[in-house]
């Protein structure tokens, strides 16, 4: 446990970063948003498990693992480029990189891809305070690649969810820390990623999705997408992950369907979301999330 009188310049740095963070966007034309802690409907990914808090009105409420639906319905009202910073949390997530409650920074826009949100990422660390260790280009490798080096299979031609995710926490993110720096981990496979457009893999019948995930010297800090924005197909994709909840015992989460009926509206877009707190380890070079935050 990191010692507690040390907390007061790491609190006050945080504001610092934070600060900067919200005049990059803001000089970016972005416009800051506040969406609801609470809500009906999280987005039913398989893993990703939501606090349960009030009944109201005879529906359950749940607080939010992150604010992505409600920011996008934002987008679909005609919002062009928002963020937002904020609390988030999540069950039985607990360790030196996971708090069940914990801040997130996550931005929008219309009419862009995730590479253009990934040249945000690459503008944005570098004019950061505390960040002259990653000044540097940062490097990108993508999925399929990764796993043919350091995992030696290759996950489009036999997917397998529970090797792919072991294979990502022993063999993959090992050597993306080896590696130092800033690397960009992009283009999955569909399967992992339920919220993101997909789009052919090297010119072949295979598809990818269109997402990266973001490293600093090893620490897992941002995912972004281009969005689906097609009904039937994130209707079918929530539907399945409903019942992949169902088979490994997680509560069922009703489908968000006014998200839904308006997703066809936001039209072409993209977004990612980035842990404020593993953003500030990296930069403080700090070892555990207590050291940056203040706890209970």
């Amino acid at each position: 446990m990191p010692m507690r009188s040390n907390l007061p310049l790491a609190l006050a740095k945080r504001a610092e970063i934070i600060r900067a963070v919200r005049n990059f966007f803001d000089r970016q034309g972005f416009i800051e948003v506040e969406t609801p802690s609470s809500i009906i409907a999280p987005a039913p990914e398989e893993y990703i498990d939501c606090p349960l808090v009030a009944f109201r009105d005879g529906h359950r409420e749940f607080l939010r693992a992150s604010p992505e639906l409600q920011m996008k319905k934002l987008l679909a009202l005609g919002m062009e480029r928002i963020y937002q910073i904020g609390p988030c949390f999540r069950e039985g997530e607990r360790g030196s990189r996971h708090n069940p409650e914990f801040t997130m920074l996550e931005w929008y826009r219309k009419g862009a891809t995730y590479e253009d949100l990934k040249n945000d990422l690459s503008t944005l660390i570098p004019l950061l305070p505390y960040s002259d260790n990653f000044k540097e280009p940062f490097k990108t490798i993508s999925v399929r690649d990764a796993y043919a080096s350091f995992a030696l299979w290759d996950p489009w031609i036999n997917w397998d969810r529970d090797k792919f995710d072991f294979d990502m926490a022993t063999k993959i993110e090992p050597a993306i820390k080896e590696m130092g720096g800033g690397v960009f981990l992009t283009d999955y496979p569909p399967e992992a990623a339920s919220l993101a457009e997909t789009s052919p893999l090297d010119n072949s019948s295979l598809k990818k999705a269109s997402r990266w995930e973001f490293y600093l010297n090893g620490i897992e800090i941002a995912n972004a997408f281009s969005e689906l924005c097609d009904k039937a197909e994130q209707t079918r994709r929530f539907e399945e992950s409903r019942k992949l909840r169902q088979q490994i015992g997680e509560a069922d989460y009703p489908i968000d369907y006014e998200f839904l009926d308006i997703l066809p509206s936001m039209g072409k877009a993209s977004g990612a979301a980035l842990g404020i707190d593993r953003l500030i380890m990296a930069l403080l070079d700090a070892d555990d999330i207590s050291s940056v935050r203040a706890q209970p």
